[in-house]
């Protein structure tokens, strides 16, 4: 099977394009996700109260590769290409996944420092990472429900780029620092990008993207 061409849209298909997916092996399927708040990073083990990836991938076979939690947002890849997942699972394959952060109060130089330098969250010594506050406007949708909002306390968006994706990692790390998270988006992957994917969609990848995730 061609990735992301049902048979009957395969025939609507110009013929250099069938053949340039079929050069580069697209028989594996690899799909990124803007997970919603709320949303579990599995299949199985929903309910009325815990919708899972089941209630907006209709695609079988495909998993995540990693992991987002209930209360986080963004980027997700899910594949049925047993090397990528395990490339991009194994943490000595260390990739960068970016993570915007809204925090509570405005985050000193020094404390970013502290971030991209590395810090001892639960006896874990955390692997060095880019930093930096946002000063543009983020924009995303809001978000259901919202956050905590204290009128008294002001709140900044930071930008991490990890190498390393511990248990609720990001949210410890800045807790560490006295700036507690309000709001977790994943916002890249390696190469991969949320721009452009609205909340609760999937796509499949394009030829580009997929070359350089099978160089990774």
């Amino acid at each position: 099977m061609v990735i992301g061409i049902t048979a009957p849209d395969r025939l609507k298909q110009p013929k250099p394009l069938i053949a340039l997916l079929c050069f580069l092996g697209m028989s594996y399927r690899y799909l990124l996700f803007n997970k919603p708040y709320g949303v579990l990073s599995q299949f199985s083990g929903g309910s009325s109260e815990r919708s899972t990836l089941q209630a907006f991938i209709p695609i079988q076979g495909v998993y995540p590769v990693g992991r987002l939690d209930r209360d986080s947002e963004g980027l997700m890849l899910l594949t049925d290409h047993g090397r990528i997942q395990h490339r991009l699972s194994d943490p000595k394959f260390g990739h960068p996944r970016t993570y915007w952060a809204q925090v509570e109060h405005i985050p000193t130089e020094a404390a970013l420092k502290q971030l991209a330098s590395g810090l001892e969250i639960q006896n874990y010594q955390t692997r060095p990472a880019q930093v930096k506050r946002l000063t543009t406007d983020v924009k995303f949708p809001p978000r259901n429900p919202p956050i905590r909002d204290r009128k008294s306390v002001p709140t900044a968006w930071i930008e991490l780029t990890l190498t390393e994706g511990k248990n609720r990692q990001v949210r410890r790390m800045t807790a560490a620092i006295g700036h507690p998270t309000l709001r977790l988006v994943r916002v890249a992957i390696a190469h991969l990008c949320l721009a452009g994917l609205p909340p609760g969609q999937w796509r499949d990848l394009n030829p580009s993207e997929q070359r350089q995730l099978l160089k990774l």
